[in-house]
């Protein structure tokens, strides 16, 4: 963890390791970020947001590794909080959505702790209603205006005003991760797995992950990805527009989603490929295609 932000600004903008964001930009803009935890196979790690680490974890579980995340506790937000203040900066600290894990509830507790601590400065934890690299992208986001010499009370206003403005849009490969994680019942993933289901999924206002439409194959669900962002694209312009495709072990598929939109958008700004976060993953498994990018509101297709 770097605890100097490397700009003359008074604050630090800080996220968690599931804003699925390329160790080497964390570390180039400086933003520090507190890990969640995992087990392989029961052996306890720790998420270094490395792309090596991505690509082994995926090569894992289709092998048959079995991985289970843990969320951070309280005493965990309440170092690693301590730890950026003792700086002598203020912090604005996005990580994924309230409604996608407890530990939101355990990074607010710990944030009352350290306002007690240290009352002339101001520790904020931002309700982001993003996940993955939709977090990825405010972060990005936040980091930007914040380099550009805005204010903490500028680049929060910034996020809390663009927060709902960013997409996105999901397919699964196996119905059997989600069935685990209780997002589809047994009889549902199996029937699903018969008929050769592949949920598309999208995050709402509410910051939750819901399924919008069934298509019958993995590449009617990538084609229905494609014209939903499309859709989302027509008419809608933003200066901070970029694009993530995030995948777990399907490259070949996040190239299609790329050329398909560059193909359609020429003039679209950068569209960045990377491989999904370790925790998402986790609970996803192999073969996920992720996208994230601005858009007017967010909306099922």
């Amino acid at each position: 963890m770097n605890k100097d932000n490397g700009t003359s600004q008074d604050y630090i903008v800080a996220t968690s390791s599931t804003s699925d964001l390329p160790r080497e930009w964390l570390e180039e803009h400086h933003v520090p970020f507190i890990s969640y935890s995992f087990t392989v196979n029961g052996d306890l790690r720790q998420d270094d947001c490395s792309e090596e680490g991505r690509r082994a974890m995926f090569s894992g579980m289709r092998k048959g590794d079995d991985l289970r995340t843990s969320m951070i506790n309280e005493y965990t937000y309440y170092e690693f909080f301590k730890s950026l203040m003792e700086t002598g900066k203020n912090v604005l600290f996005l990580d994924m959505s309230e409604k996608m894990s407890v530990s939101y509830v355990n990074a607010n507790s710990a944030a009352g702790k350290i306002a007690a601590e240290f009352p002339d400065r101001t520790l904020r934890v931002l309700d982001t209603r993003c996940i993955s690299g939709g977090l990825g992208l405010l972060v990005m986001g936040a980091v930007k205006h914040m380099e550009a010499g805005e204010s903490f009370e500028q680049v929060t206003e910034w996020c809390e005003a663009n927060k709902l403005k960013i997409a996105h849009r999901f397919t699964v490969d196996d119905l059997n991760y989600l069935k685990r994680g209780g997002r589809v019942s047994n009889a549902s993933a199996l029937v699903g797995s018969l008929l050769n289901i592949k949920p598309v999924l999208y995050v709402p206002d509410g910051g939750t992950l819901d399924v919008v439409k069934k298509a019958r194959g993995r590449h009617a669900a990538l084609r229905q990805i494609r014209d939903s962002i499309l859709s989302d694209l027509e008419g809608f312009e933003s200066p901070d527009q970029q694009m993530l495709i995030l995948h777990a072990d399907c490259l070949e598929d996040a190239e299609w989603i790329k050329d398909k939109i560059r193909a359609e958008r020429p003039d679209f700004p950068e569209i960045a490929i990377g491989s999904l976060g370790v925790v998402i993953g986790a609970h996803t498994g192999p073969g996920l295609l992720a996208v994230f990018y601005y858009c007017g509101e967010r909306k099922p297709m």
